[in-house]
């Protein structure tokens, strides 16, 4: 007998397909170009058209500084970041509600603490910023680029949402909540042994076959391995085959 939860969580993704299905010519159009999709078969994209249209209808997704945003530019993002929870399940994305657009890179100024109290940080620029329980925040034109140009483990769509999924036991550490049947002890032993090894790279200036940015922080490191994993596979099964193993369990 199928579980009361399963029941419902099932009618109510019926009741949102039914009541705010995306128009045909919108997702054709629009996911034909998108090269993430290159790889999904019919049944697959079926699958991912369900999520984009619950995530459309359950988080916000606005524009800032002018940026008029559009259904098909809701689609691109909502779709890519589906991607990363079509076989994990929609609870992968809560916590949070929105997503804000700008129309390219924005500065951010962080407060952190020294001995006089609270103090800005110097101010960066940056294309994608995920907050643990807040929005995530785009640059629009970051994600049209990686949307439809080809960059092997560049994905700003991705590697934010990854936050999320990360942060969902209420904080970002490369410890996402794994599905059933994986185990902890060796996701932590995968992950920990190659991002040690990759801070001794860095660190050491030695050329390295993924995103330095990787070695910022484990959670930094998650995110960035998620993007190789589905936009240059083959990469990071040659460098980090443990990590691959590990992802190919968890995003399937």
């Amino acid at each position: 007998m199928r579980p009361l939860g399963v029941t419902l969580q099932r009618w109510h993704m019926c009741r949102i397909l039914k009541r705010h299905p995306i128009p045909h010519h919108v997702w054709k159009s629009v996911t034909r170009c998108i090269l993430l999709f290159n790889r999904l078969n019919p049944f697959q994209m079926a699958h991912l058209r369900e999520m984009t249209t619950w995530f459309l209808h359950q988080k916000t997704i606005i524009g800032v500084q002018g940026l008029e945003v559009t259904l098909p530019m809701k689609v691109t993002v909502a779709a890519q970041a589906c991607l990363l929870i079509q076989n994990l399940g929609v609870t992968y994305f809560d916590g949070w509600v929105e997503v804000i657009l700008y129309p390219g890179a924005f500065r951010v100024n962080h407060l952190q603490q020294d001995d006089m109290g609270l103090v800005p940080n110097e101010a960066r620029v940056l294309a994608g910023e995920s907050w643990l329980r807040g929005p995530v925040i785009l640059s629009w034109e970051d994600v049209e680029r990686d949307s439809y140009q080809y960059q092997a483990g560049h994905h700003v769509v991705l590697h934010e949402f990854a936050h999320k999924l990360d942060g969902l036991n209420g904080t970002t550490n490369g410890m996402p909540p794994l599905r059933r049947g994986m185990s902890r002890k060796r996701w932590a032993a995968a992950l920990s042994t190659s991002y040690e090894a990759l801070c001794r790279q860095v660190t050491t200036g030695k050329s390295t076959f993924i995103n330095p940015y990787a070695a910022t922080s484990p959670a930094e490191f998650f995110a960035v391995l998620s993007e190789y994993y589905f936009t240059a596979p083959n990469i990071l099964k040659k460098c980090c085959p443990s990590v691959h193993q590990q992802l190919s369990s968890f995003y399937q």
